[in-house]
């Protein structure tokens, strides 16, 4: 039976919107989980870079392949049933982690592609809970504070985001095949390495289970602040191609999401290199919170800043900017200058992805659910790119040149930025249809 939400009493939105953000923040920790998995896979099942970052793309992909379906079923069974489901997906995933690790230590038998199917499920479950929580929050209030809301809330995700490689890196990079003395051939070795990436996700497949029910108790408050689903709300993204506005948000979600993910996914080695900073594996995936750390003090600073009459659009050009020519400078430099630089870029990504979102939002002609469905189509961009960087990094003495892909998504962003602050505004923030990171 579809729940049906009510119209939103004003004395409800508030306290929904705070049940809604704490979902920002399970995503935004899980997610960054994959940077120093991808080091930790790297060494247990000796992969290359480019091999190694298929646990990015496995995780990514679920964006391009989930999105629509997620839609469908949010429509079919109302925002706060649909977030339950896809939190009992994500813990699914958890759990077929451990079993593929498992498998591993059968003669002859590698666990590496049931690790990726996990991540893949555990993708999908985030993807329905992005399809409902981004346009959810930005309609949860006046559409004049949109910006602000939805960067609010992703302060929230950066949260999750800087606190996940803290807590993760000392659990996946040290001991086993990560020990002083170890020997990656040692089946001891890698045995403890492999139940230490069991200990995680199943750690977190019990963060998962214990919001599954908060959100389950507060199902009816999110229920009664949701805006009444329109007939607009169920239709297909593809729709949304049919304006310029929305297919160029699109692609500026997928090269926004493609460089921040090449980034971080790869800071963790770049970090760890001799020519940069030399450092341990571990302490180099624990350095990976301040990239993200960045982006949540960013966000907070950000949403500030767009509670004044500065303009969203302007705030993404300076901030695309700088992003860019960071990303020059650690191409052309190493040891800590390259370090520093290439961790400050997470400031400047901060508002990136909402303000994308809703500058998007604001000037597509198509209906706000289809364009917010194409706009979730585009973070298939960090299954993408982060795949390109694997590969130049196999072929380089050196990480450096992998910063040229997103120095490349940068600069289209500075053009969407530019063109944002000139174009005019057709639509509104409304929700009902996917869309987030």
């Amino acid at each position: 039976m579809t729940e049906t939400p009510a119209v939103a009493p004003a004395k409800g939105t508030t306290l929904a919107f705070a049940y809604v953000t704490t979902l920002f923040f399970a995503w935004g920790f899980v997610t960054s989980l994959i940077g120093p998995l991808i080091a930790a896979v790297r060494r247990v099942f000796e992969l290359s870079y480019a091999e190694a970052t298929l646990t990015t793309f496995a995780w990514f992909i679920a964006y391009g392949i989930a999105s629509i379906p997620a839609a469908a079923l949010l429509s079919r069974l109302g925002y706060s049933r649909a977030i339950i489901v896809a939190l009992i997906t994500m813990v699914a995933g958890c759990l077929i982690i451990p079993i593929a690790t498992i498998v591993d230590a059968m003669p002859g038998v590698n666990g590496y592609p049931g690790v990726l199917l996990g991540l893949f499920v555990i993708a999908s479950g985030v993807t329905l809970l992005q399809v409902g929580a981004n346009p959810l929050v930005a309609a949860l209030g006046p559409q004049k504070s949109s910006h602000a809301r939805l960067n609010f809330s992703q302060f929230f995700n950066s949260l999750g985001t800087t606190l996940g490689p803290l807590l993760a890196a000392p659990i996946l990079l040290t001991g086993g095949v990560f020990a002083a003395d170890a020997v990656i051939t040692d089946p001891a070795a890698r045995e403890e390495s492999l139940r230490s990436i069991d200990l995680a996700f199943l750690a977190v497949g019990l963060f998962f289970s214990v919001l599954a029910v908060f959100i389950f108790t507060a199902r009816k408050t999110i229920n009664a602040a949701a805006p009444v689903p329109t007939a607009e709300d169920r239709m297909s993204p593809l729709v949304a191609l049919k304006s310029p506005w929305a297919v160029f948000g699109a692609l500026a979600i997928f090269f926004y999401v493609g460089a921040e993910v090449t980034i971080g996914d790869l800071l963790t080695n770049f970090l760890h290199s001799p020519e940069i900073l030399n450092v341990p594996l571990a302490a180099a995936g624990s350095m990976v919170a301040y990239y993200w750390g960045g982006a949540m003090v960013g966000r907070l600073v950000g949403g500030l800043l767009m509670l004044t009459r500065i303009p969203a659009s302007r705030i993404l050009i300076v901030n695309t900017v700088v992003a860019a020519a960071l990303c020059l400078v650690v191409t052309q430099t190493s040891g800590a200058t390259a370090a520093y630089a290439a961790i400050a870029i997470g400031f400047f990504n901060s508002i990136m992805f909402p303000t994308i979102f809703t500058l998007t939002l604001e000037r597509s002609t198509a209906p706000a659910a289809a364009t917010s469905g194409l706009l979730v189509f585009g973070i298939i961009g960090g299954a993408v790119l982060p795949l390109i960087g694997g590969l130049i990094g196999d072929h380089s003495p050196t990480l450096n040149p992998v910063f040229y892909v997103p120095l490349v998504g940068y600069a289209i962003l500075v053009v969407f930025a530019l063109m944002a602050s000139r174009a005019k505004i057709h639509g509104k923030v409304v929700a009902g249809a996917p869309g987030g990171h």
